[in-house]
């Protein structure tokens, strides 16, 4: 039989076993506050002028070299702070720590892609009267979210004389913006209304209004394409060929916002996952020579699996420890590298879904996260039965648990939808094959992938709250 307790010992006992999760706005004091919405400035500064990888790693750049952060492969720092760009389309920060680096480092990994729209290599045509761009979505978007809305284009195009141009077109407000066309409803019925949702939006008709305006008289062939290409080459010097060897990107035209009276709330593209690039940044700028090498990773194509050379799948990672073991006056052998890593500790910096007001039953609500109650904890992703997941040790959730508590950093856990409606990936599960100890670790949005995120200004805090925490940990 339970022992028979009074009301206060019942109060006692409740506040000492059991876990509350606390709101955010709750805890924080009044200083913290204000700290709160300073922050969120500066995010949605950095979100502005990072909507695309290559842009994010230029702006990550200027960010490190003003805390004093040298070319790994030029400087010889007597502070031991370093970065690496690899293809500009990612980049390393790391700090030499006083811990031999054989001991381990302490790893923050996020990734700077975002899904969008990408320019197909032949883009161009022109189609009753009007000229058009053709796409070719990247990662996982809902396509009926980038219909009638503003788009802005955004990329790099090297051109036949090997000289480089970068477009960034609509977003000053002197700037045309771009869209793609919808039907209208009283048209919608049989072409859209009366079919599944992901059949009703196909991606071959995810293409991008250019203009309208004919050069030439009626005899000219394609002349509203010819007129499109007549303006780039008359501002830009470009050549149609020029698409060709050109990464250019269709994003959602417009800043960053406040949500809500209160301004509690961010709402912007691509906060999945420049939320925890920007957290992991301004962690590893503020501290100074930490107990242990720190590195802050931020690489591309995640959206895609971590793929190619410049995702989490390549060896970036090998080479820039490499370079800091042999700054550091460390062995760099292959098994001086494998020792390192295999002895390292990682948070993969990436978010997890909110819990949605309006569509709670696509979670489990004891395991879901929710917006303003501190950064996120998902001890494994995956979908079903935890597939493609790196599951973190109970070991290592005890390590990163006991930071968190110490540092005051509000947290929670979360799971990404039902057992066997949702899942996701992130470059967890490509970390780990080092041997490091690794847990997903980012603030909770409502909408990711959509055009327009959501994300709480307390959790961003926290967030950076935690990233700080964790590598200025001694141990």
């Amino acid at each position: 039989m339970n022992p028979k307790l009074s009301k206060k010992e019942i109060e006692n006992l409740r506040k000492h076993t059991a876990r509350e999760p606390s709101l955010a706005w709750d805890v924080l004091s009044k200083n913290e506050k204000d700290k709160v919405f300073k922050f969120a400035e500066a995010y949605k500064t950095f979100l502005d002028t990072s909507k695309t990888e290559r842009e994010a790693v230029s702006t990550i750049l200027e960010m490190a070299q003003k805390n004093g952060f040298e070319n790994i492969d030029e400087g010889n720092s007597n502070s031991g702070k370093f970065y690496k760009i690899h293809r500009d389309k990612a980049i390393a920060l790391g700090i030499i720590g006083k811990k031999p680096m054989a001991d381990g480092v302490r790893i923050i990994g996020a990734h700077i892609d975002s899904p969008r729209l990408d320019l197909k290599q032949n883009p161009l045509y022109e189609e009753t009267d009007m000229a058009f761009l053709k796409t070719h979505y990247y990662g996982g978007i809902r396509k009926y979210q980038w219909l009638a809305r503003p788009l802005a284009i955004h990329g790099k195009i090297i051109k036949n004389d090997g000289k480089e141009l970068n477009l960034s077109i609509g977003e000053s407000e002197d700037d045309p913006v771009f869209t793609i066309l919808d039907l209208l409803p009283h048209l919608a019925g049989k072409i859209q209304g009366d079919k599944k949702l992901s059949e009703a939006f196909e991606g071959e008709k995810l293409n991008v209004v250019v203009g309208s305006l004919p050069l030439g008289d009626k005899e000219t062939k394609e002349r509203f394409k010819l007129s499109i290409l007549h303006y780039l080459y008359e501002t830009y010097g470009m050549i149609e060929e020029d698409f060709i060897s050109a990464e250019i990107e269709i994003v959602p035209a417009g800043n960053a916002r406040d949500i809500g009276l209160d301004r509690s709330l961010i709402g912007a593209y691509g906060q999945d996952d420049r939320i925890c690039a920007f957290s992991a940044l301004e962690a590893i700028r503020e501290i100074k020579r930490p107990d242990t090498t720190s590195v802050a990773l931020f690489f591309d194509k995640e959206e895609i699996g971590s793929e190619g050379n410049t995702g989490a799948k390549s060896r970036f990672l090998e080479e820039f420890v490499s370079d800091l073991l042999v700054k550091a006056g460390s062995d760099a052998s292959e098994r001086s590298l494998r020792k390192t890593l295999i002895n390292s500790m990682a948070l993969s910096a990436d978010v997890n879904g909110a819990l949605d007001p309006d569509f709670q039953e696509v979670h489990e609500k004891r395991n879901a996260a929710r917006l303003g109650y501190g950064v996120c904890i998902t001890k494994f992703t995956g979908s079903g039965g935890k597939s493609g997941s790196s599951d973190a040790s109970a070991e290592y959730m005890g390590v990163i648990r006991k930071i968190f508590n110490k540092s005051n950093v509000v947290w929670q856990t979360g799971e990404l939808g039902k057992i066997d409606q949702g899942g996701g990936g992130t470059i967890a599960k490509y970390l780990a094959v080092y041997g490091m100890e690794i847990v997903d670790c980012g603030p909770a949005l409502i909408g990711m992938h959509s055009p327009l995120e959501i994300a709480s200004k307390a959790d961003l805090y926290m967030t950076f709250k935690a990233n700080k925490a964790f590598f200025s940990a001694k141990g």
